[in-house]
């Protein structure tokens, strides 16, 4: 079955797509699962940033004026739309990303979810508190209002699902939006803008800018955006806070990476361990900030488990998105050429290989590869490996005796998603509570997989302490205090000093 190359439709400025007589920049975008699969031809022009911000700047007030239950009649119907082109929409995600039919369509209905989620539960996190007796006999209210235009960065490895995770409560709260995708997954991007485009938002409050990035740096520095939510690397996190240090009153909600760890204790269920960590370390390719980078085995049990996790890896499918394998290819060649170059890094620091990462040779062509496991025999401070965040489906086991130990590992990369831990005890479930550095700590589930109504972020160069998920609305929200008096003018309380009558 052949695909055919999508219509490249142009910006999206003030509700309409717009294309450039002129471009500042063209690329094509093939699907990395079938490189003759060329998905769309993407042209961008700079100008089209100072259009989509000052859209978004003039649609502002009126769209956080409307009352909240009309613009949720808004996202509802789109809610309505990501349902109906579901297939569709899962479609051009496994097209575009490579991922699996299967994964994608979770990512599909994850988008639909997000809306219920935010209308139903996370904006009772935003909604007025009246506090009687603030001070005596005045009232106190705290009152969430929108921040202006927004900017949504989003990344490629859920190209759909993460930056609806920006948008959704950005537009709820009151908020507009300029939105970039990434430049791997542009088409996704535009799919997204023609449900937008077809709920029949009002012009401005929506907007698409394409780009590479250049477009991503001139949108964070565009002086009509009041904020910068972006989930990505660590790398590009810490340039979007360099380039706007001018900018300190600009929200930035960053979501970035993980080199996350799952202890295994000895007296877990190994069968549900060995199966939850193989999930864990090579879903997605491994390309999820929340994969699982090391796994800590007790020495008891260590020998065991790593021998039937290889034996379980040996078995796990790679292939084409259309046959449904368990995995398919890494997003690009330069994801390729780093996952192998990390393969060498981690032997010269004295890993052992047990299973070996390499690149695959399919038909048709993509940027295949096979999954890797490294054993550690002691962790090392200076060891480049067991700090970086490799982007791919590599993962390192280490032995260990204590469980002090294997929570100063956790805590040791500077990185601070995700830890799970796998055992019945539960008070080493609330010590990891306690003193893992990290944002989420699961008990007897991999590090992958979070829920919509909780919140998700990081600690350290994981995030900057603007959680999102459940409590994005916080981030899209100003919260402002007023102190309501109507009490009549008592002459008895005027201030010693002041004659006043």
């Amino acid at each position: 079955m052949e695909d055919k190359t999508i219509e490249f439709l142009g910006d999206y400025i003030n509700g309409e797509f717009v294309k450039a007589t002129k471009s500042d920049g063209k690329w094509t975008k093939k699907s990395p699962s079938n490189l003759k699969d060329e998905v769309i031809h993407i042209e961008c022009k700079y100008d089209h940033i100072d259009q989509a911000c000052k859209s978004a700047q003039e649609a502002f007030i009126d769209w956080a004026e409307l009352p909240a239950s009309q613009r949720f009649e808004y996202l509802n119907k789109l809610k309505e739309l990501y349902a109906k082109h579901k297939e569709e929409l899962a479609t051009l995600i496994a097209r575009e990303t490579g991922k699996p039919m299967w994964e994608s369509l979770t990512e599909a209905q994850a988008m639909v979810g997000k809306i219920d989620i935010t209308i139903n539960e996370s904006m009772k996190l935003v909604q007025d508190v009246i506090l009687p007796e603030a001070l005596p006999g005045v009232t106190g209210r705290t009152h969430f209002k929108p921040r202006g235009a927004l900017v949504v960065l989003g990344p490629y490895n859920f190209p759909g699902h993460l930056p609806n995770g920006h948008i959704v409560p950005a537009l709820a709260t009151g908020n507009t939006v300029v939105f970039k995708p990434s430049e791997l997954t542009p088409a996704v991007g535009q799919f997204m803008t023609s449900l937008v485009d077809q709920a029949g938002f009002p012009p401005g409050v929506f907007n698409l800018v394409q780009g590479e990035g250049e477009t991503g740096k001139r949108l964070c520095k565009h002086e009509s955006i009041d904020g910068i939510l972006f989930t990505g690397s660590y790398e590009t996190g810490l340039r979007i806070e360099q380039e706007t240090l001018s900018h300190f009153w600009k929200i930035r909600a960053l979501e970035m990476g993980g080199k996350n760890a799952s202890i295994v204790w000895k007296d877990t269920n190994l069968r549900k361990a060995i199966y939850e960590n193989l999930v864990g370390s090579f879903i997605s390719a491994g390309q999820r900030c929340s994969c699982t980078s090391r796994i800590l085995v007790h020495r008891d049990i260590a020998d065991e488990f790593t021998d039937r996790f290889y034996e379980a890896a040996k078995k796990l499918v790679v292939g084409h998105w259309r046959n449904n394998p368990f995995m398919g290819p890494l997003i690009s060649e330069d994801s390729v050429e780093k996952y192998v170059r990390y393969q060498g890094m981690a032997n010269r620091e004295g890993a052992e290989n047990l299973m070996r990462g390499k690149p695959l040779e399919f038909d048709p062509g993509g940027h295949y590869v096979t999954p890797s496991i490294h054993l550690v025999d002691k962790y090392r401070e200076n060891s480049v490996y067991q700090k970086s965040e490799i982007f791919g489906p590599n993962v390192a086991i280490y032995k260990v005796d204590d469980y002090d130990q294997a929570l100063h590992i956790n805590n040791s990369t500077g990185f601070g998603l995700v830890m799970s831990l796998f055992s019945e005890d539960e008070a080493l479930y609330e010590k990891a509570m306690s003193r893992a550095k990290v944002g989420l700590v699961n008990w007897n589930r991999s590090t992958v997989g979070a829920s919509s109504k909780l919140p998700f972020g990081g600690m350290g160069k994981s995030g900057n302490n603007n959680p999102s998920a459940h409590f994005a609305v916080y981030y899209c929200s100003v919260p402002v205090a007023s102190l309501i008096d109507k009490t009549e003018f008592d002459t008895n309380k005027i201030l010693p000093g002041v004659v006043y009558s």
